[in-house]
């Protein structure tokens, strides 16, 4: 006899209340079950709800006693009784109350139905292995969400049950909105929320053994093991299981291996299923570490999500063993670790080594979204190893080491200064290899500085404002470089105290390379001056502002540069750091934010680097973003609104300390600040000076040249000495577009800026092939024989044989897709497309580049072939995808955030039906 409880009572009287009228009794076959409510309501067909009593009796006379007690009760109008008797047993004055006049048989499938609204069921229900669905489906309806199942009016199908009961059962109901189906990603997440899994466990076996193989059957064999996990109790460590199943996957999968995550994982799990499961919890990583990649709170979660998983999968492998086995995990904080150790061991090995192991960091998932200090600290490493590698640097005056400095060693000091400063979490053979990369690129900068100092004696003797020996003297920066400008547009000019090149160097990178600023130049590079001597803010800063060498505080810099320029007709302001912050709520000075409106030159005074020099911590000094120079960011974006271009000068550049605590600064003669003093004598290191360009001591100071050097108590850096680094002047002409380059002048190609060794080269090499050989000429007749008494004879004077034919000239591949049928053809449907030599131009700089250029440089590109270009780079390329984008086919593209152009070479040639490239 069937147990019957109060939901199949409710599905039985729903289906035929509807249809009978007048019946008050309802005899059901089978037994109300224990504990089940006596009285209930159920809804009717008219919106309306019948009160129910419910009892069971095995006899006849129970049966009528049951019908005659309800009769003299009060409250419920409908009787339900659940019995045994046989219905020909029954009497007739009964079967006139009852419901259809007969025992109500209990049928799931009629109930399901009814409960879902469906016309039918799938056949399948109504065999195994799914005999056990339609009870499940009227057990849970009471948890299923406001409103009960879902209605289909037509079948109800296997999968749409079990998606109705995986949602309630699991709480996975929102999953299969829409239709949609479940996936490993969904039960990982699953399997981490509190009570999850134990809503799982606490099912019958049946329901439970058929719960997991359906979702087997849709999420694939990983959905079995993380259910068998789930089943266990090991829910929360399921995803981290995940990551050591991949020992079974890949190159080192090993027989140890296998048998030590079979401990792990217990009985039950096949190798196929474990490797489904790694290669689902791979994918479900990957998406979350993408997700944690962002901004905002559920990026947060989600990296918080992601570390815990993985440090979590770490302990595991360790507890198990697998620790070596999965050194090669892209996953694993250990795996990270590993690749680190690679290159610590490839440093020694030569550049291309270490940037292969380079990249095989960078290839780590967590590379960028946790470690991205790591990493670019190790790849600071690896530059200055292809610097190393370069040949010997030289020093032949002045004017050229400044300029090399800005251009090249310069970017030097950045990444010896990230190197020194480290990230405090460095493993001690990971610093000892850096170390040693640090320590040879150090030797070979002194021998800059050393060699700089010995062109810096002889220099400073007789050069003058009118005479600087080939260099840009820092009094001129405003003439030579602020005044064309201002012929344009007047310009925002920001000192910043103390800006080395290497700071310089960064902020240029990170100005230009979000696509917001343009670098402009006069020559095709960034400027350099010579600061004065000595290279102190006093002396030097004023000297720029005023335009004329000069000594002097804040006072003499305002009026000195107000002056300059009132004599070349413009009006001027200068603003000091007093002057800069606005009152509360405003982050720049009214007066400020005035002047960058008006038409007047203005300056500003940033001294947030040479404060921190005195008072900032080691490791704030390696790092200069944009936002950590106070006001920078603010005072650029109201230039940049006021379609101004803006000078980023220097007033001289700086030193850091690197010396160990014990050294103490040397006895000395004549002290007068950290890095000059009025001694005569120099000793090792330092350099007498003397000359016009001397403005202290009556024009004779001595100075450090090495870096190692100061005569007061240690800071985080120093100036006024004579090292590269000191006495060279960064100039950085920022325009918020290339529009407002003065004549003559043009955009710096971001290419142009960096040292060649800053990147890795990837050549992509064209492949030349032969143009068609001409055809040949005709033979030329042979010549008379000359006649008696003329000058030559065919015996006097060798006819020369015809020449060999020329080689056949080489085609680009600019030129080989020019040549192309498919080119010509697509040509007829692009309006005003470039000229030829300006297309072939741009994909050949583009291929030398190795597939990818700035829009500077790719402008510099089309304006180098000779060709006329009328659109902005940004228009040119636009026209070029149309051109070569064939059938929406990315062959050339605009990327990180439309800065810097893309050639795909591959897609290049199969979509111009070039030729395979033979090898």
């Amino acid at each position: 006899m069937p147990e019957v409880d109060q939901r199949v009572i409710t599905g039985l009287l729903t289906t035929r209340l509807a249809r009978t009228k007048g019946r008050r009794l309802l005899l059901v076959h089978g037994k109300y079950a224990a504990g089940g409510p006596e009285e209930f309501s159920v809804p009717v067909g008219d919106g309306t709800r019948r009160k129910v009593r419910v009892t069971h009796t095995t006899s006849v006379l129970g049966l009528t006693d049951a019908w005659q007690a309800h009769l003299a009760a009060e409250g419920a109008d409908l009787l339900v009784v659940t019995t045994d008797v046989p219905g020909e047993r029954i009497s007739l004055d009964l079967l006139g109350e009852m419901v259809r006049s007969q025992i109500i048989a209990v049928d799931e499938a009629d109930i399901v139905k009814q409960l879902f609204g469906a016309a039918d069921l799938d056949p399948r229900m109504r065999r195994d292995p799914w005999l056990w669905l339609p009870a499940a489906l009227i057990d849970a309806e009471a948890d299923a969400s406001q409103g009960g199942w879902p209605q289909y009016g037509a079948v109800l199908t296997l999968d749409a049950a079990m998606r109705a009961l995986v949602g309630v059962r699991l709480g996975l109901e929102g999953l299969f909105e829409g239709g949609a189906s479940v996936d490993v990603d969904a039960l990982l997440a699953w399997s981490r929320t509190p009570g999850g899994p134990e809503r799982l466990a606490v099912l019958s076996e049946a329901e439970r053994r058929g719960i997991t193989e359906w979702l087997a059957q849709s999420a694939g064999e990983a959905a079995s093991v993380l259910l068998r996990l789930a089943l266990q109790g090991r829910g929360p460590e399921a995803t981290a299981l995940g990551v050591l199943a991949s020992v079974m996957t890949g190159d080192t999968a090993s027989a140890d291996a296998a048998v030590a995550l079979g401990s792990v994982f217990g009985l039950g799990s096949r190798p196929s299923e474990l490797r489904a499961y790694a290669r689902a919890v791979s994918g479900t990583l990957t998406r979350w570490i993408g997700e944690a990649s962002g901004r905002g709170p559920q990026s947060e979660e989600a990296r918080q999500w992601v570390v815990d998983v993985l440090h979590q999968a770490d302990r595991l492998a360790d507890n198990a063993h697998l620790t070596a086995a999965l050194a090669g995990n892209p996953f694993l904080p250990s795996g990270f670790q590993a690749r680190l150790h690679g290159l610590a061991d490839a440093l020694s090995e030569g550049p291309q080594a270490a940037q292969a192991a380079w990249e095989h960091v960078v290839e780590h998932q967590l590379a960028a979204v946790l470690y991205p200090k790591r990493v670019e600290l190790a790849r600071m490493a690896v530059r200055l190893l292809r610097w190393l590698e370069a040949p010997e640097p030289a020093v032949s005056s002045v004017g050229q080491a400044v300029s090399a400095h800005v251009a090249d060693w310069g970017w030097v000091d950045r990444a010896l200064a990230q190197l020194w400063v480290g990230d405090g979490e460095t493993e001690p053979v990971l610093a000892q290899a850096y170390r040693a990369v640090h320590d040879a690129a150090r030797r070979r900068r002194a021998l800059l500085d050393k060699a700089f100092a010995a062109q810096l004696g002889p220099w400073v003797q007789r050069a003058t404002a009118a005479q600087p020996g080939g260099a840009l003297p820092i009094e001129d920066v405003l003439r030579t470089i602020a005044l064309p400008l201002a012929k344009v547009r007047p310009p925002l000019v920001l000192v910043l105290n103390g800006m080395s090149s290497a700071v310089a160097a960064q902020l240029g990178e990170e100005l230009t390379g979000a696509g917001r600023w343009s670098e402009l130049s006069s020559d095709g590079q960034r400027a350099a001056a010579v600061a004065t001597i000595p290279s102190v803010t006093v002396i030097s800063r004023a000297t720029l502002l005023c335009g004329r060498p000069v000594s002097g505080g804040q006072s003499v810099e305002k009026d000195g540069f107000t002056a300059f320029w009132k004599q070349h007709r413009h009006a001027a302001v200068l603003f000091h750091k007093s002057e800069i912050p606005g009152p509360d709520g405003q982050l720049l000075d009214p007066r400020l934010v005035a002047a960058i409106a008006s038409d007047d030159v203005v300056g500003v005074v940033l001294n947030t680097i040479g404060e921190s020099l005195d008072h900032g911590q080691r490791s704030a000094l390696a790092d200069w973003s944009v936002s950590r120079v106070k006001y920078l960011a603010e005072l650029l974006n109201s230039a940049r609104g006021q379609g101004r271009p803006v000078v980023l000068v220097s007033d001289h550049g700086h030193v850091l300390d690197r010396t160990k605590v014990e050294v103490r600064p040397p006895a000395a003669e004549g002290v007068e600040s950290a890095r000059w003093r009025t001694g005569a004598e120099a000793g090792e290191g330092e350099i007498a000076l003397s000359g016009p360009r001397v403005l202290e001591n009556d024009g004779r100071v001595t100075v450090p040249w090495s870096e190692e050097i100061r005569y007061t108590p240690r800071k985080a850096g120093y100036h006024g000495g004579a090292a590269l680094a000191e006495m060279t002047v960064p100039v950085l002409v920022l325009a918020p577009s290339a529009e407002l380059a003065p004549a003559e002048w043009s955009e710096l190609p971001r290419e142009s800026i960096q040292p060649s060794w800053w990147e890795a080269e990837t050549p992509s090499a064209p492949v030349p092939t032969p143009v068609r050989p001409a055809k040949r000429a005709a033979q030329a007749k042979p010549k008379p024989r000359p006649q008696e008494g003329e000058l030559f004879a065919d015996d006097a004077v060798k006819v020369p044989a015809a020449a060999p034919p020329a080689e056949p000239a080489m085609l680009t591949l600019g030129q080989q897709i020019l040549d192309t049928t498919i080119y010509k053809h697509q040509r007829k449907f692009v309006r005003k497309s470039p000229e030829h030599k300006v297309v072939a131009s741009v994909i050949d700089a583009l291929d030398h580049a190795g597939g990818t250029l700035s829009l500077a440089a790719v402008a510099a590109a089309a304006i180098g072939s000779g060709g006329r270009t009328n659109t902005r780079p940004e228009g040119l390329v636009t026209v070029l995808t149309r051109l070569l984008n064939i059938e929406g086919y990315e062959v050339i593209s605009l990327i990180d955030s439309r800065t810097r152009v893309r050639l795909n070479r591959e897609t290049l040639r199969e979509q111009f039906e070039l030729p395979e490239e033979s090898v």
